[in-house]
């Protein structure tokens, strides 16, 4: 090839058409040795299975489900998990895998080639559509022997579903487990906050916020009453001033008969009544005991002068009257009585201050127990509200951790099971013939070109101009003769312009 020229289209299919030989004898003897490759390596047979994601039959909305972790994140830790030496050596011992070499190499080069053999892919979400979660997953196992491939294939399958399941059920009922030692802690809370409360409340019974308006009522019908007593008492002791006037008046004319005073003295005594009665109407009506008992000693103070009158005053007389008379006597028993109701009167003032002074402390200490009473209260029903939505949380764990132990929730369910394989995957034959055939084209693509870099002939005019740096005029072409069956190329010198 001569140097320093830009190769053209024309140029290579030149080259080629002088090295076509070359490059098919390379291409078939690659293709001959894939094949031979394809023969002499050792096969490998790989069986599969697809495990679908199936979603919960209860739908999320009624039992929301305690397990939150995403299915691919889970699916990556079972993976590491069951892949590991521990899951995988009671698989090589249980299937007697690697008989020949576990004698002379370690069991984690075997656990290595076992694990290399094992290959979980997620199925991919279809097109189109806005699912993020994981319909499911396929396992592929290689292996010489397609009955032991099938076997390593279902052995793992089981696995991953056995292992989804226990790591579900496991981390519900540490939830649930969770959730109800919490609630015992929020319950004991509780009953601290409840007993403090009660507590509050029987050491302020009656001035707690909730009994201000009720003290307030009370206390008004308290000072009702004290101003009823009063007035009654005030009254009282109106009767008995004017009952112990009487008294002393009557006292006076019995006095008076006793030591042979005249008759006169009894219309003197009965003028004074009739100007008490009279005081009396101005205040009462005629129907006032008041005024009727007033009534009724004007009539005794006149029988009496009529008696004293027709009677003379001898000494029987006046031994029988050393005896009060009735008159004198009912006013002593008057003025008890009065006495009496004025003692009571006092009794229930005392009564009814005491009870006033009381309710109206307690309306005094309400604002400052309202504060204390307001924070055992918000902290009582802080921790009411804790303890009911661990209780509600607590309730909806143990229903997500029966729904996992009847294998309601989500769950592995293998669609496909473990084929057996029929041809072996590894090596393929036809890729094999291709990769063969591929591989000595190219290398022979390769010799033609070093071949051609190599070759300094000058064949065609253009190597002429590059060679010289001449216009080139004339070529003649290649002449055949009829007793010869080479070819002859001739070239003429080229002629330049002077």
């Amino acid at each position: 090839m001569i140097p320093q020229r830009e190769l053209t289209a024309e140029d290579y299919i030149n080259m080629l058409r002088r090295n076509w030989r070359l490059i098919a004898i390379l291409a078939v003897i690659g293709g001959v040795l894939g094949i031979g490759a394809a023969r002499i390596l050792p096969k490998s047979y790989t069986s599969e299975t697809v495990v679908l994601v199936e979603q919960p039959t209860v739908p999320g909305d009624i039992v929301k489900p305690v397990v939150n972790a995403d299915t691919s994140q889970r699916l990556a830790t079972m993976q590491q998990q069951i892949l590991s030496r521990t899951r995988l050596e009671p698989v090589i011992r249980k299937l007697s895998l690697y008989t020949a070499d576990i004698s002379r190499l370690p069991m984690e080069d075997i656990v290595a080639r076992l694990r290399k053999s094992i290959v979980v892919t997620p199925v991919q979400p279809m097109a189109r559509t806005n699912s993020q979660g994981l319909p499911g997953f396929s396992i592929s196992v290689a292996f010489d022997d397609p009955y032991v491939a099938q076997q390593i294939c279902f052995t793992v399958s089981s696995m991953f579903t056995e292992e989804n399941m226990r790591v579900r059920q496991r981390q519900a009922e540490k939830t649930t487990e969770f959730l109800s030692d919490q609630l015992q802690s929020a319950k004991a809370k509780l009953d601290e906050q409840d007993a403090k409360l009660a507590g509050f409340q029987r050491a302020h019974l009656g001035s707690l916020p909730d009994d201000q308006g009720i003290n307030l009522n009370v206390l008004g019908g308290l000072a009702a009453q004290l101003d009823a007593a009063t007035q009654a008492m005030s009254r009282a002791q109106q009767d008995k001033a004017f009952v112990e006037s009487s008294l002393a008046q009557q006292r006076a004319a019995w006095h008076a008969t006793l030591d042979g005073r005249q008759p006169e003295t009894y219309g003197q005594q009965i003028a004074d009544l009739e100007v008490q009665l009279a005081t009396l109407k101005s205040k009462y009506t005629d129907d006032h005991p008041d005024v009727m008992r007033m009534k009724s000693d004007i009539a005794a103070a006149r029988r009496n002068m009529e008696a004293s009158n027709q009677t003379p005053v001898t000494e029987e007389t006046a031994a029988s009257a050393a005896v009060e008379p009735p008159e004198v006597q009912s006013l002593r028993a008057q003025i008890r009585q009065y006495d009496q109701v004025i003692q009571e009167r006092t009794v229930q003032q005392e009564e009814l201050h005491r009870r006033i002074r009381t309710y109206q402390a307690r309306i005094e200490a309400t604002p400052a127990i309202e504060q204390e009473y307001k924070a055992l209260t918000r902290d009582y029903q802080s921790a009411l509200e804790f303890y009911n939505e661990l209780l509600k949380q607590r309730d909806l764990a143990a229903m997500a951790t029966d729904l996992e132990r009847q294998q309601q929730s989500e769950q592995f369910r293998v669609l496909d099971p473990a084929s057996l394989p029929e041809r072996p995957s590894f090596p393929d034959p036809v890729k094999f013939v291709l990769g063969g055939l591929g591989g000595g084209f190219a290398l022979g693509l390769g010799l033609t070109l070093l071949l051609e870099m190599r070759d300094t002939s000058v064949r065609s005019d253009k190597d002429i101009e590059s060679l010289l740096r001449l216009p080139v005029l004339a070529v003649l072409p290649t002449v055949k003769t009829l007793s010869s069956k080479t070819k002859t190329n001739v070239s003429l010198e080229p002629v330049t312009r002077t």
